[in-house]
């Protein structure tokens, strides 16, 4: 009988032992998935030259977290930002920074309306509304966020700026400005990486249809 009993614990011991080493797999796995940022990809970047302006056209392809659509379905506002910055290239020195632009797009949906307000301008965008050159409005958060994600013939210089018989390149970036969310929103978004939003490429400076 004790040799029975002593059996049984040891096998008990056993599967309480693979049950913990089961739970701690899950928990790492759980864990490396929820650490994974979300994926934001920059695609069709071109370059188009109207009279003396310098032309930018980018797709940004991302999908909101749940946690960031449950906020806007909320009531909070995002702020989205395009930044394009154009370069000389130099081998005897650092490369020449000769243009930057901005573009901030504050997204927000009106419960009243039950409609989606999109506010566009090429700086920070104030509560007043001072300095925005864009205001729209959708039914859907999907018609929203499709003109947030689509940056279509946007000027980021001056081709005065561009310097003649040089290589230019242009870093592009997209992101969602945290820093812009309500004080405690920013305090609990540090360190998740559920809110980070951001896509980047750099792209020799070369004009459509140019030879």
């Amino acid at each position: 009988m004790t040799a029975f009993i002593t059996h049984c614990l040891k096998n008990a011991r056993l599967d309480l032992l693979g049950l913990l080493a089961c739970c701690c797999l899950w928990g790492g796995w759980s864990g490396a998935a929820r650490a994974d940022p979300p994926v934001t990809e920059i695609s069709k970047l071109r370059f188009e030259r109207q009279a003396d302006a310098v032309l930018l056209s980018a797709s940004a392809t991302f999908e909101l977290p749940d946690a960031v659509e449950d906020a806007l379905q909320k009531g909070v506002a995002l702020i989205f930002v395009a930044e394009a910055d154009v370069f000389r290239e130099r081998w005897y020195w650092t490369n020449k920074r000769v243009a930057h632009a901005e573009r901030h797009m504050r997204l927000a949906f009106q419960p009243l309306t039950r409609r989606w307000r999109l506010n566009a301008a090429s700086g920070h965008i104030n509560p007043n509304g001072m300095g925005v050159a864009l205001n729209q409005n959708f039914e859907t958060l999907a018609e929203a966020l499709a003109v947030v994600q689509r940056l279509s013939r946007w000027k980021i210089a001056d081709m005065t700026e561009l310097e003649a018989g040089q290589n230019h390149f242009v870093e592009f970036r997209f992101r969602l400005d945290v820093s812009q969310l309500p004080r405690p929103l920013q305090i609990g978004t540090l360190g998740q990486s559920d809110w980070t939003i951001e896509g980047f490429v750099s792209q020799p400076l070369v004009f459509e249809g140019a030879k």
